[in-house]
């Protein structure tokens, strides 16, 4: 049921309970309250998404799709609304557009090595952003390398946004693809994709959206969008590890061969050649992560249950306050102020490294993420190695800001003397 909040109260309320369904916040980390503001790196799992998982071991365990026994036709129920649950989500045509993978970094790769290569040709060119996460940029690079293709850099501004001036002019019919990240995951910075798309789709461009950072805190429309594949890993959105999705327009994945060879993706096996399984399962080769993928479920689930546009509102509501108390304390530089962010904050503070801040904050119980953030020419673009990143959940607090603040004109002082 969707949650309405009128009132500061109300929200209080809500949030309260919102934090009441995730066990791990009740833990204590060196003898104080928990306060954890690394959900950009994963999220925490609500109940619901422990006890769907438990649930398929304790009860329902069996492999899907090649079994006539009870239990691998509960298994494979399970795991089938499992997919069309991110069908809904992501608003997709059809069941055959959503293939299930380890995550968003498998999913990329797939396309690079299924749809790209085989099209891509020395003198193409590959586009791709300033802020991209290694896993956006690497798959990429390798493919690039193998063709003789060069890789194209769209430039960042220095409020953390992306230069569209500059994506006109790179996008020229040497283009083979656009690959984005949606959020970026360093700088919070929400990207006009569907403006992209239409640009890219006007050239004949396709486009992959990495939408990690995106779905947590996003209603997304692959369609609306305009994208040709789009992918996200569960565990950013409350789910498990290990389990994510790549979105495809069912022409696309129709027309692309097989990544991985073995069982589930065959239609007929002879030594003299292979004939492949219908979508999605030609992308699916083995034994899935069937728990994994009921998990994505549950958490999606539980996301929507409590409505997006109030978790939006509380979301946006904690950046505000955040980014005003952050920048309150001496010394401190916030990197990335996109007029459209997501519940981030990245920063510096002057004479301290963030290795020593993430530190201390965890002797206070306080969980950041430090370092480069898998976006090292990110990091180079503003002239930093490493930054500290809190990152906000629709379970955090005013109180927990508080406490990060304090936390940290605790560490300034400590690091300065």
């Amino acid at each position: 049921m969707n949650t309405v909040v009128r009132t500061a109260a109300d929200r209080h309320d809500v949030v309260a309970a919102w934090r009441e369904q995730v066990p791990i916040l009740n833990r204590r980390v060196h003898g104080k309250p928990l306060v954890y503001l690394d959900n950009a790196a994963t999220g925490q799992r609500p109940q619901a998404v422990l006890d769907a998982i438990g649930d398929f071991y304790r009860h329902h365990n069996a492999n899907v799709h090649r079994g006539v026994h009870t239990l691998s036709g509960e298994a494979t129920e399970m795991f089938e609304a499992a997919r069309d649950s991110v069908r809904r989500r992501l608003n997709a045509a059809s069941c055959r557009e959503i293939v299930f993978t380890r995550g968003t970094t498998e999913a990329i790769n797939l396309v690079a090595n299924s749809f790209l290569r085989p099209r891509l040709k020395a003198g193409d060119a590959i586009a791709l952003s300033h802020m991209e996460h290694h896993s956006n940029i690497v798959p990429w690079q390798l493919a690039a390398e193998a063709a003789g293709a060069e890789l194209r850099v769209i430039p960042v501004t220095d409020d953390g946004q992306l230069d569209l001036e500059a994506l006109d002019k790179l996008l020229d019919e040497r283009v083979r693809m656009l690959a984005l990240v949606h959020v970026s995951n360093a700088l919070g910075t929400i990207n006009p994709v569907a403006d992209v798309c239409r640009l890219a789709r006007a050239r004949g461009i396709p486009v992959l959206l990495d939408g990690a950072q995106a779905l947590p805190h996003l209603t997304v429309d692959v369609q609306a969008i305009g994208c040709d594949f789009y992918c996200f890993s569960a565990h950013k959105m409350y789910g498990p590890t290990g389990c994510g999705v790549l979105y495809g327009r069912e022409a696309l994945f129709e027309a692309m061969p097989p990544w991985q060879g073995g069982g589930e993706m065959i239609e007929e096996v002879r030594f003299s050649g292979s004939t492949w399984n219908v979508l999605p399962a030609k992308f699916e080769a083995g034994t899935p992560n069937i728990a994994g993928a009921i998990g994505l479920k549950a958490a999606n689930d539980w996301l929507l249950g409590l409505g997006l546009e109030a978790v939006a509102a509380h979301e946006n509501e904690l950046l505000a306050y955040a980014t005003e108390t952050l920048d309150a304390v001496p010394g401190l530089r916030i990197i990335g102020r996109a007029r459209a962010k997501t519940a981030l904050v990245t920063f510096t503070i002057a004479g301290t490294h963030p290795h020593d801040l993430g530190t201390l904050l965890d002797l206070e119980g306080i969980a950041i993420r430090t370092g480069h953030h898998c976006t090292m020419p990110l990091m180079q673009r503003f002239g930093v190695s490493a930054t500290a990143r809190a990152s906000f959940a629709l379970y955090n607090t005013r109180k927990e800001i508080d406490r990060l603040a304090a936390a940290l004109d605790k560490a300034r002082h400590m690091l300065a003397a």
